[in-house]
C-alpha cells in the first residue's frame, strides 16, 4: 500500500497497536481494525472496562480509607484543644492534589483543542474532496451539452448548406461521429455521479459530532476547575458546608473522569489500529458503499506509479477525436467558405465550441489526475491520526490527573474538615471566626439573656 504524502504512523499509533487485545472471553483477537467484527468491539469494550475497574479499585480504597479514619480514631483525651499531629500535612496534600488536578485542567484544554483541529481538518479534506468531485462531474455535464448541441444545431445547420457537395457533407458527418464519440467517452468521466455516498455528508455528520464532544468536554474541564476552585475556597474560608457540598461533587466528578478515561482509551487504541494500515479498510469501505471498481479507487487512494489510470484510455481517445474534429473543421473552412459563404458563420461557432472544449477538457485532464484526491485523503488521515490522536492522548493523561486528585483530595477533605475550630456562640457573635458570619445582635443578646437566666434560676 502506499502511503499518503506526509503521512507516516507515529510512533503512539505503533505502541498502542502493539497492545494485546482479548475478548469476553479472554480469548486474543487480532489488532487489525475491524469495527464491524464482534470480537474486535468486545476488545474496544473490554479497554473501557479498565476503566470501570480503576473507578470501583478507587472507591473501594477511598470507602476503606474514611472507614478507617472515622472508626478507628483512638479517642482524644478530655479537654485537649490541641489539634491532632499531621493534620497541616492532610491540609497541605490537598492543596497540592487540587493543583495538579488544576494543571491537568490545563492539559485538558489542549489536548480537546488537537482533537478538534484534527476533527476539523477530516471535514476540510472532505469537503474539497467533494467540490474537485462535484466540478468533475460538471465540466463533464457541460462539455457533453455543449457538444450535443453542436451536434444539432452547428453541424446539422453545415450539412444543409454543404448538401450540394457531397464530400463536403461526408466530412461534415465525420466531424459530427467524432463530436458523438467525444461526448461518449467524457460520461464515462464522471465515475461519482449517482452515487449514494456523499462526502459533504459524512463531512457534516463528523462537524455535528465533534461540536457536541468539543462542548462535553469543555463543560466537563470547566466542572473539574469549579470543584478545585470552590474547595480550596472551603479550605481557605474553614467552610464546612462548603466542603461538604465538594466532597459530593468530588465524587460526581471521579466517575465521570473514569467514564471520560474509558471513552478515550478504547477510541486511541481503534484509532491506532485504523492508522497503522488505513488504505485496505478505506478501500474496502468506499467500494462497498460507492460501488466504484476497484482500478478506479487504488488510483486515488494509493496514486503511485504502479497504478495506472483508469481514464487514460478515454482521455487519450477523446483527445484524438478533438484533434479531428479540430482538422476537419480547418478543412472545411477551406474548401466551403470560398463557394458557400453561409458555411462560414456554423463553422466559427463550431470552432468557438471546440476551442471551449479543448479547454475544460485540459482542467478536466488535470482534475481527474490522482494527486489532488490522494492529497485530500492524506490531510484526513494526518488530521485523524496525528492530531486527533495526539489530543485525545493528552485527554487521557488529564482524566488519570484528575481522577488521582480528586481521589487524594476525597481522602484528605474529611480530615480537613475534621481540624477545622467548632463553632462557638461568644466567637459567632464577635464574628472572631474568618470562616463564618456573625449572628445579628438580636440573636446574642437573647443568647446572653438566656444564659444569665440559666445562672440566676435557683435549683430545685
Amino acid at each position: 500500500m502506499g502511503a499518503p504524502p506526509g503521512y507516516r504512523p507515529s510512533a503512539w499509533v505503533h505502541l498502542l497497536h502493539q497492545l494485546p487485545r482479548a475478548d469476553f472471553q479472554l480469548r486474543p483477537v487480532p489488532s487489525g481494525f475491524a469495527p464491524r467484527d464482534q470480537e474486535y468491539q468486545q476488545a474496544l469494550l473490554l479497554v473501557a472496562a479498565l476503566a470501570g475497574l480503576g473507578l470501583g479499585l478507587s472507591l473501594i480504597f477511598i470507602a476503606v480509607y474514611l472507614i478507617r479514619f472515622c472508626c478507628c480514631r483512638p479517642p482524644e483525651p478530655p479537654g485537649a484543644k490541641s489539634p491532632p499531629p499531621g493534620g497541616g500535612c492532610v491540609i497541605w496534600s490537598c492543596i497540592a492534589a487540587l493543583l495538579v488536578g488544576c494543571a491537568g485542567i490545563g492539559i485538558g484544554f489542549y489536548g480537546n483543542s488537537e482533537t478538534s483541529d484534527g476533527v476539523s481538518q477530516l471535514s476540510s479534506a472532505l469537503l474539497h474532496a467533494n467540490h474537485t468531485l462535484s466540478n468533475i462531474d460538471d465540466l463533464v455535464l457541460e462539455t457533453v451539452e455543449r457538444l450535443s448541441e453542436a451536434v444539432k444545431t452547428e453541424l446539422t445547420t453545415l450539412e444543409e448548406v454543404l448538401s450540394e457537395r457531397v464530400e463536403l457533407v461526408a466530412a461534415t458527418r465525420g466531424a459530427r461521429r467524432q463530436a458523438e464519440a467525444v461526448a461518449q467517452h467524457l460520461q464515462g468521466l464522471a465515475f461519482w455521479q449517482g452515487v449514494s455516498l456523499s462526502p459533504v455528508q459524512v463531512a457534516e455528520d463528523v462537524i455535528f459530532v465533534e461540536e457536541y464532544r468539543w462542548l462535553a468536554y469543555v463543560l466537563l474541564l470547566l466542572l473539574v476547575l469549579l470543584v478545585c476552585l470552590f474547595t480550596l475556597l472551603g479550605l481557605a474560608k474553614q467552610s464546612k458546608w462548603l466542603v461538604v457540598v465538594m466532597t459530593a461533587m468530588s465524587l460526581l466528578v471521579l466517575v465521570l473522569s473514569w467514564g471520560s478515561l474509558g471513552l478515550e482509551a478504547a477510541t486511541a487504541v481503534g484509532l491506532s489500529d485504523f492508522c497503522s494500515n488505513p488504505d485496505a479498510y478505506v478501500l474496502n469501505l468506499t467500494q462497498e458503499e460507492t460501488g466504484l471498481s476497484s482500478d478506479v479507487l487504488n488510483y486515488y487512494f494509493l496514486c503511485n506509479q504502479e497504478v495506472s489510470n483508469p481514464f487514460q484510455q478515454r482521455l487519450t481517445l477523446s483527445q484524438r477525436a478533438l484533434a479531428s474534429i479540430h482538422s476537419q473543421l480547418q478543412g472545411l473552412e477551406r474548401e466551403a467558405v470560398p463557394q458557400f459563404p453561409a458555411a462560414q458563420k456554423p463553422l466559427i461557432s463550431l470552432e468557438e465550441t471546440l476551442n471551449a472544449t479543448e479547454g475544460r477538457f485540459h482542467q478536466l485532464v488535470a482534475l481527474l489526475h490522482c494527486r489532488s484526491l490522494h492529497k485530500d485523503y492524506g490531510s484526513a488521515l494526518r488530521g485523524l491520526c496525528e492530531d486527533a490522536l495526539e489530543g485525545l492522548l493528552f485527554l487521557m493523561l488529564f482524566s488519570l490527573l484528575s481522577a488521582g486528585a480528586l481521589a487524594t483530595t476525597l481522602c484528605s477533605l474529611p480530615r480537613a474538615w475534621a481540624l477545622f475550630p467548632p463553632r462557638n456562640p461568644s466567637a459567632l457573635c464577635s464574628g472572631s471566626l474568618p470562616s463564618e458570619r456573625p449572628l445579628q445582635p438580636g440573636a446574642c443578646l437573647s443568647s446572653s439573656l438566656l444564659s444569665w437566666l440559666l445562672e440566676k434560676a435557683p435549683l430545685t
